[in-house]
């Protein structure tokens, strides 16, 4: 389906003059031009993002920079001689994956991935309890995985995507610096995640592994994708949260030593906006979804952008607009006024609708609101305006980056590949198209290619392993 907007003379009128119905699609324009960046106000939020970018990288500004730039020990990307089998776990929302990687040699490409995995949801007790309930948890869920796959007997290498903000003290250990994303598990922030890891294991003691590696879910993606196209150099993640990594020059990097090659970073670009560099660029509805979030004053720019609050936005704007008169005769179910209660994935299903507005219809039918013909397309100017803005905030993001990337190598031209996983990159109608657009309008002299991750978070983790094995037999061997 293509990205078709809503445009006035496809209004339908309604019982009311079509005098009226003009102005009251001009009143509600009105209203959502706000949400409307043109280039000037891109490349603003772009130069403020590098300069951020900058301070996180540096040692004496590091600590009060917003995007704090954490290096990941992610140096050397994947060759095609580690081989065997990993185990793979991913944590970083609700659910919670576990994965077995078979990294085996091939012919034509050099090496073939072979992956098995199980889903397990992560109960809201464990998400919100003890650190120890939380990694016994994952413990279990491991063991049960072994126990199905007969694996049980094996000790294998495991990497651990674990997609929170961590200081890395090597590759696989590294520091909780806090929960986003509606983890709140005490006990776990200021310690080593890969430690937590290790001690539920051994409390479990039914079977053993070799943790090697914990990386984020955006370093994963770009691992994984490297091994589709050796051009990439970043990851990206639009999903429930949003994020990005990147190769970057290792002499910039401050907080490690060492000035020869180049080392992943982790941006943790979500927490941008913390030292007010988005505040004329928040609306009313940022700000009340702020408010009412379990962490308010961070991750403002992910705020603006993800998929956790791109339907609370959008219902936050459609009471606005019933409050004006301007929507649904002037009256708003109990439902429409229940927090949460018009789902992101409502946002994407309304911009796919086919031009019926049965979709439309169907979706603010349960919700508990009888919408006109007239309604139905000012929801959906409502649910282009806010995922528009989501997809030109995160552009400008990405431009930041590769733009530094290139002025780092001293390169007139960059050639790059980009990684993306994530639910709203992936499944949103029209998210890519207009992503894709404002990156590279922002980045004139590189050539962008962007390759959707397949399975990223995990095989990534276990390419990731592979190199961690390897680079550990290479040293013992020295």
């Amino acid at each position: 389906m293509p990205c078709v907007s809503s445009h006035l003379h496809q209004m339908v009128t309604m019982p009311c003059s079509y005098s009226s119905v003009v102005d009251k699609i001009l009143m509600v324009e009105q209203i959502l031009s706000e949400f409307r960046l043109n280039k000037e106000d891109l490349k603003e939020i772009m130069e403020r993002m590098q300069r951020e970018m900058d301070r996180g990288l540096r040692l004496e500004t590091h600590e009060e920079a917003s995007v704090k730039m954490l290096p990941t020990y992610v140096c050397s990307t994947p060759e095609g001689s580690e081989v065997g089998d990993f185990l793979a776990l991913d944590l970083g929302g609700t659910n919670f994956r576990v994965m077995l990687v078979k990294v085996g040699e091939d012919e034509e490409r050099g090496w073939k991935v072979e992956t098995k995995n199980q889903m397990y949801s992560i109960p809201e007790d464990a998400m919100t309890g003890t650190a120890e309930m939380l990694f016994d948890y994952i413990a279990e869920c491991i063991s049960d995985f072994l126990d199905r796959h007969h694996i049980k007997h094996k000790k294998l290498p495991l990497g651990f995507t674990f997609s929170f903000p961590v200081r890395h003290e090597d590759i696989d250990k590294g520091i909780l610096l806090n929960w986003t994303k509606g983890f709140k598990a005490s006990g776990a922030e200021g310690n080593n995640v890969v430690g937590l890891l290790r001690d539920a294991i051994k409390r479990r003691g039914d079977f053993e592994m070799d943790v090697v590696a914990m990386v984020n879910d955006t370093v994963a993606t770009m691992i994984s994708c490297y091994y589709e196209d050796r051009s990439c150099e970043v990851g990206m993640i639009v999903g429930t949260g949003c994020n990005a990594c990147y190769m970057e020059e290792m002499r910039t990097v401050e907080l490690v030593e060492g000035e020869k090659g180049r080392m992943c970073v982790n941006t943790e670009w979500g927490a941008f906006g913390e030292n007010g560099e988005l505040e004329e660029f928040r609306l009313e509805y940022d700000r009340v979804v702020d408010e009412t979030s379990i962490n308010p004053g961070q991750q403002l720019y992910e705020k603006l952008i993800s998929g956790k609050y791109m339907g609370e936005l959008v219902r936050l704007v459609l009471l606005k607009l019933v409050n004006e008169d301007l929507l649904f005769n002037g009256d708003a179910s109990d439902l429409l006024k229940t927090r949460g209660s018009f789902e992101t994935r409502y946002v994407s299903q309304v911009e796919s609708d086919s031009g019926d507005r049965k979709q439309i219809y169907n979706i603010l039918s349960t919700l508990g609101v009888l919408p006109s013909e007239l309604d139905c397309d000012i929801v959906r100017l409502v649910c282009e305006s806010v995922s528009t803005r989501s997809a030109h905030m995160c552009g400008a993001g990405l431009a930041g980056v590769i733009n530094l990337m290139r002025e780092r190598r001293s390169q007139e031209g960059l050639k790059i590949t980009v990684g993306v996983d994530g639910s709203v990159y992936k499944l949103h109608p029209c998210f890519q198209d207009r992503f894709h657009k404002i990156v590279r309008e922002l980045t004139p002299h590189c050539d962008i290619t962007f390759i959707q991750s397949e399975e990223g978070s995990g095989r990534g983790a276990a390419l990731i392993s592979a190199v961690a094995c390897k680079m550990a037999a290479c040293m013992l061997t020295q």
